[in-house]
């Protein structure tokens, strides 16, 4: 089914029952899978792929060479409770930069900004006005919130949860089941109240399972032992370890990034 005004390029390929809605505009070499649906104002770049039974919102743009996989679910609007304090402004439309990746069961809100060559894994969840960065991978079923800055060549491993308003500077690994929290009250606080994240700051490292409390800063090329609960915050180059926890020794000389790139 094809709206009003839509531009197709060569070669289109369409899948059965795929919906196009009106002033969708559709670049060279794309392919649309089985009833994907395609809301109006959509632009599609050269060489896309869009999966079967995906979703795609109104007005999304998605770069070059990019690829949806099934089931995904692109520029949702967020339905926020009565009590939330996120931003009620209009959103601008989610853009996915040429060569994105947006795996099987993925949902994408309206806001977002995936970078060049990222990878949002199977069920991952990236809320509106998050930003991820060119070559970052987020792994499957982890979420990144509303607010979040993600930078380039990040690994966010399975089951990670970034929290509202963090900060996640280039090169940082963060393992599996990480949780990052945001409110000290848990939600007993004012209207005045601010959500204070965790600040990841370059090539730091977050062992599986540990937990940063709101607030705490990750320095440059620290490591966080798996398991830490960190309560305060961690110096650059610092190794810490426990609940609470507790600086170590410092990263050595041989194990900083710039000897692995």
């Amino acid at each position: 089914m094809l709206g009003e005004r839509v531009r197709i390029g060569d070669g289109v390929a369409f899948g059965a029952h795929a919906v196009i809605g009106d002033g969708v505009g559709i670049g060279d070499r794309v392919a649309l899978g089985a009833h994907a649906v395609i809301g109006d104002g959509v632009e599609l770049g050269d060489d896309v792929r869009i999966g079967a039974h995906t979703v795609v919102h109104p007005g999304t743009a998605i770069g070059d060479a990019c690829e949806v996989q099934d089931g995904a679910v692109l520029g949702k609007p967020p339905a926020l409770a009565r009590g939330s304090t996120a931003c009620r402004a209009p959103l601008a439309p989610l853009r996915l930069e040429a060569g994105a990746v947006v795996c099987a069961g993925a949902v994408v809100f309206a806001g977002a900004d995936v970078g060049a060559r990222a990878i949002v894994g199977d069920q991952a969840y990236v809320r509106e006005r998050a930003r991820i960065g060119a070559g970052t991978v987020v792994g499957r079923g982890s979420c990144v919130d509303n607010d979040v800055v993600v930078g380039a060549r990040v690994k966010v491993q399975s089951g990670v949860y970034l929290t509202a308003w963090s900060e996640v500077d280039d090169d940082v690994f963060i393992g599996p089941g990480v949780t990052t929290t945001n409110d000290d009250t848990m939600s007993r606080h004012g209207p005045e109240y601010a959500l204070r994240g965790a600040r990841l700051r370059r090539a730091c490292r977050v062992g599986g399972g540990a937990v940063l409390c709101p607030g705490v800063e990750v320095g440059e090329e620290a490591f966080v032992a798996a398991g830490a609960v960190v309560t305060r915050d961690v110096p650059p180059r610092a190794v810490v370890m426990g609940v609470p926890a507790r600086v170590v020794r410092d990263v050595g000389e041989a194990d900083l990034l710039e000897h692995w790139r």
